[in-house]
Formats: structure tokens, C-alpha cells, sequence
């Protein structure tokens, strides 16, 4: 199976969360985004055939992935923001891998700026970079470093869940370390919905406990079976629209559809997904 694993104050808020409701997100963001590592396999085959089609469908903005040797699907950053200007869509984010951070990450964060990212998001830690809450403290301090280079050039840092940051480590977890100790104002978190929720997670309380520092999400849906597998946003179980509701108290800007694995062709599941938000979700 083929998964992202693989690819690789609070008072106050609360009591506001509590009588938000859903048409507040048109104040958020009512554009819908797309992270194109559902597309990843057409992608990397045709750039220029997906973009197109992921814009057909009605999306806005784009998060993109697998930045490397400072190109963007084997396009400049230049190039790569003009196609999506030329078919109507935004760059806000971009996923990044840990190792990245070690490497060139000035050069990145230049190409962020060009490219018109306004977020740069570690996406995932390999099992070897996360055995114990010590390495979490490493990584957040390897955060904070970074965040400042992102900082100084307008752009936004940020982390990626999946399952295995709550994990009880000696009664503590990773995701809980992240939060605490990287600083409010320069780490942000893109809080995955399925991955939050598949860990028992309700991502409501989260916001209410860590009001605005979830300023990205990822839209995914958990199926009505015992594996709780991908499915598209609206055929699960995933109460969206009482999350929505608390868009505000999340500091939420940006939304991102993601579907890690696709029961058929994935441009099918991003149609379905998007059909769903726009009816049910963005206000219309």
C-alpha cells in the first residue's frame, strides 16, 4: 500500500469557539485547496495535464511537495508559479522533509518566496528521526532555527501530523512536545483531520486547547469500517461540518484536500471531495 509513509488567551477563545458557526468559515477562506500528492503518480508523468485538470474541477489553491535540487515538479519556481497563474490557482504551501532543514533551507525558503508560498510545512519524520521525546525536543529546536529563516522572509512554518506523534512515549507524546516547545509565533501545525482523528484525537478540542495554531488543514474522510481507511471527503465518518464550525478558533487560513490512497483514479476522489466541500462546507 502507497501512503504518505511511504514518500518519503485560551479561555477567552474557547467561549467565542462555542458560537461559531459554519457560515463563519466564508471569513476564513472559502477557496479550496488541493495537496497534490493524491495526483502524485499523474504528476510527475504530466505537471502541466494535472494542473489543469485539478483547476477544471474548481479548485483554487494548490499545496505542492517534493521540492528538490530547487525546482518544483521539474520546473523553476518561476515557471511553476506561472502555470498556476495561468490556470487560476495560488501556491500558499509546500511540503518539506526533516533532512531538508540540514541542507540548503535558505535556497528553499528563496524558491518558497518566488513560487508564491506564503507556508513551508514539514510533512513527515522517518521512524529513524523519531525514536524517543528526546529526539521530538531536537526537532523542535531544529524547528525554531528554521522558522526564523522563514520568518525574516514573510513566510510561515509549519508541521504535518500523521498518527504516530501521539503515541504515549513514557506518558508523554511527540505532537505535545512540538507544541510546547517550539515558539507560538514561528512553528504552526497543519493539523491533518483523518490522521488527528484516527488517533482518537478530536481536532474541536484541539483548537480550543491550542486556539489559532492550527492555521492549515488537511480534508480527508475515514471510511465506516473497522481498517478506517481513506475515503472521499463527505463518505465517512468525520463530522466536517462541526469541525468547520470551529474554523475561527483554529486560526484556520487555508484547507487542504489530501487522499493518501484512491479506490480508483485519483482525479476521481478530488472531484467527489471537492463536490462535497463546495455544497456542504464552503458557504455555498
Amino acid at each position: 500500500m502507497t501512503t504518505r509513509r511511504t514518500f518519503i488567551k485560551q479561555s477567552a477563545l474557547f467561549s467565542a469557539a462555542a458560537f461559531v458557526t459554519p457560515s463563519s468559515l466564508l471569513k476564513v477562506n472559502k477557496r479550496i485547496g488541493l495537496q497534490l500528492y493524491t495526483l502524485r503518480g499523474d504528476i510527475a508523468k504530466d505537471p502541466k495535464a494535472v494542473i489543469e485538470s485539478v483547476a477544471a474541477i474548481g479548485y483554487k489553491e494548490v499545496e505542492s511537495f517534493g521540492y528538490q535540487a530547487g525546482k518544483y515538479f521539474g520546473m523553476t519556481p518561476k515557471d511553476f508559479a506561472a502555470l498556476l497563474k495561468s490556470n487560476g490557482l495560488t501556491h500558499p504551501s509546500s511540503h518539506y522533509m526533516l533532512a531538508g532543514l540540514s541542507g540548503n533551507w535558505q535556497k528553499a525558503v528563496e524558491d518558497a518566496v518566488v513560487a508564491g508560498q506564503k507556508y513551508m510545512v514539514v510533512a513527515y519524520l522517518l521512524d529513524t528521526e523519531r525514536k524517543s521525546i528526546d529526539d521530538y525536543k531536537k526537532i523542535a529546536a531544529r524547528f525554531n532555527v528554521a522558522a526564523e529563516a522563514c520568518q525574516k522572509a514573510g513566510i510561515q512554518f509549519g508541521y504535518h501530523n500523521h498518527d504516530f506523534e501521539f503515541t504515549d512515549m513514557g506518558g508523554r507524546h511527540g505532537f505535545d512536545v512540538l507544541l510546547k516547545e517550539t515558539d507560538p509565533k514561528l512553528v504552526k501545525f497543519e493539523l491533518d483531520l483523518y490522521w488527528a482523528s484516527f488517533a482518537g484525537k478530536d481536532p474541536v478540542e484541539m483548537f480550543q486547547q491550542h486556539p489559532g495554531r492550527f492555521p492549515l488543514w488537511h480534508v480527508k474522510d475515514m471510511d465506516n469500517t473497522p481498517k478506517r481507511f481513506f475515503t472521499e471527503v463527505g463518505n465517512g465518518v468525520i463530522d466536517f461540518k462541526k469541525i468547520f464550525a470551529h474554523a475561527k478558533a483554529s486560526g484556520m487560513q487555508h484547507y487542504f484536500v489530501e487522499q493518501d490512497v484512491c479506490p480508483g483514479p485519483p482525479i476521481e476522489s478530488i472531484e467527489k471531495s471537492y463536490q462535497y466541500i463546495s455544497k456542504n462546507l464552503a458557504g455555498r
